[in-house]
Order: structure tokens, then sequence, then C-alpha cells
């Protein structure tokens, strides 16, 4: 496999998935139309293998790894690349926006996807010249910690392709599954009404974000709290993400976005990429700061 990847989008996953194929050994352009966030992206990446370092799960040095990474803002320094991966917000018009202006760099060499979460791969790949090429390769928040990968066929996607990116996603020390091209996959399908069903309970007052956190470690053994994941994950994208639950399979009552959620993502309240959601961070760390209701 050629070892020239483009990660496009510099935000908390396209950042993640840069640092991933950059650990793996592969040298990766990641593009982002703001230097702002480019420069964000990389004290992030350098953030985050210092801690990898100091917990001994590099086999590199720290700048070893961050040297494989040039950090772009015009997207022609992306044409040598091999493999594309899209990673901008969930938002069809934008990711369609963005494959469109890339199939003037791609060949038939090319293999492309998307990180989404919930769009159609079908849908997307109207964009490319080579539909047969392209794939839907979604990582889970943060990449350079989380396991699995799911690898989303497309009606167009070809078997060469899928098993590319089938074997690719075990090269990066991933765990692949596979997944129907419906909306959010599997585990979004799953995850995503969780959360929002969590939120309800805060938004009732049920309980308090730190002890329905609780209830979901405690008794379901999970790792992490649903609303501290959404904080994660960004509370914008999980709202995009019910959105097109909400649209696509028709059952508007299912799906539909807690209140608190959207009062949230309208107050610009994202989770830790905007330093507040349920609860609070800090800059770089990201370490929680617990919130009570009266502070919101």
């Amino acid at each position: 496999m050629s070892n020239m990847t483009a990660v496009i989008g510099a935000g908390q996953m396209g950042s993640g998935i840069a640092q991933v194929f950059a650990t793996a050994g592969f040298k990766v352009s990641i593009y982002d139309i703001s230097s702002q966030i480019l420069y964000k992206s990389k004290t992030r990446m350098e953030y985050s293998l210092a801690r990898l370092a100091e917990k001994g799960h590099l086999e590199e040095p720290v700048e070893a790894i961050i040297g494989r990474v040039k950090f772009v803002e015009k997207m022609d320094d992306l044409a040598d690349s091999q493999i594309f991966i899209e990673s901008a917000f969930e938002s069809f018009d934008i990711k369609t926006n963005i494959l469109y202006k890339l199939a003037q760099y791609l060949s038939e060499d090319s293999y492309v996807a998307s990180n989404t979460s919930s769009l159609s791969i079908t849908s997307l790949s109207q964009m490319l010249p080579y539909p047969d090429k392209f794939i839907g390769f979604h990582f889970m928040n943060p990449p350079p910690i989380m396991q699995l990968v799911e690898v989303i066929r497309g009606y167009h996607t070809s078997d060469e392709t899928y098993n590319y990116f089938w074997n690719l996603a075990k090269q990066l020390g991933k765990y692949p599954i596979y997944s129907k091209n419906a909306p959010g996959f599997v585990l979004n399908r799953v995850l995503i009404p969780m959360i929002n069903e969590a939120i309800y309970a805060l938004y009732e007052n049920i309980s308090t974000a730190e002890h329905i956190d609780e209830a979901l470690k405690l008794g379901a053994n999970h790792p992490i709290g649903p609303l501290a994941l959404a904080d994660l994950i960004g509370l914008d994208t999980v709202l995009a993400i019910l959105k097109t639950l909400q649209k696509e399979l028709g059952e508007k009552n299912k799906y539909k976005p807690c209140p608190l959620l959207e009062e949230y993502v309208e107050k610009g309240f994202l989770g830790r990429k905007s330093k507040k959601g349920f609860y609070e961070y800090d800059d770089i760390a990201m370490i929680s700061r617990k919130v009570t209701r009266k502070e919101r």
C-alpha cells in the first residue's frame, strides 16, 4: 500500500485520524482552510502523542511521528496522495462540496473514504469520478485510542476497494466491522438514541449529569457516561446524527432531539471542542470540571 495519505478536515476527528496514520508509518497531509484550526490540530496531536509516549504506547519518538505530518491550507498540496480521508463536519452539503472539489485530484489509482458517522455513502459517491473507489471508513472518537472502525459499502463500492480498506484498518491497528449503508450504520444507530435519552433524563430533572453518567458507568459497565461521551463526540455532531436518523428512517418521535440538546447547540455549548457542554473543559488536557445545573 502507498503511504501517502490526505486527511481533509483538521478538527477533532481529522487530527486524530491523521495521528493514527502517522503512527502507523504513513506520510500524511492534513488539510483545512483555517490556519488557526491547523495550529490547534498540531497542538492537539503533539499533546496526544506525548501522553501516549508517557504511557509507553509508542514505538517511535513523538518527533518522528509528527515529522510525517504536513499541515496544509491548499488542496493542491494533497495531489500526490493515494488515500484520501474526508473528515469534515457531519453535513451532507459540506461533505459533498469537499468531495466535488477533491475530484480534480483523483485518478483511477486513488482511494477515497468518508469518515461520516451517519450519511449515505452511495449519495456522497455521486460527487466523484470513480465511485467504485469510494467507501465509508468511520473512526470512533478519539481515533488514536478507540479500536473500532466501521467499513461501509456504498452501492458502487467495488470488492477491491472494500478489501483494501478492510486490510488498511488492520494495518492501522484497528478492528474493522462491516456495516450496511444505512442511516447511523451500526454504532450510532444504537448509541445516539441512548445519548439522546440520557439528555432527556437531565432535561426532565430525573437526576444530575454526574449521576446519570455514573448510572451507566457503574450499572451498565460503560467506561464513560453518555453525557460525557456526547461532549467528546460534539453536541452539534450528536444533533446532526439524530436529525439524519429522524429524516432517513421516517420516525420523527423515536429520534426527536431533546430540546436541551438543541438549546446547547444554539448557544454554542458543543462539548470539549468549545470547552463547555454538559461539563466544562480546559484548553489542552480537556479535563472535565463538574458543572451544576444552576451554572448553565
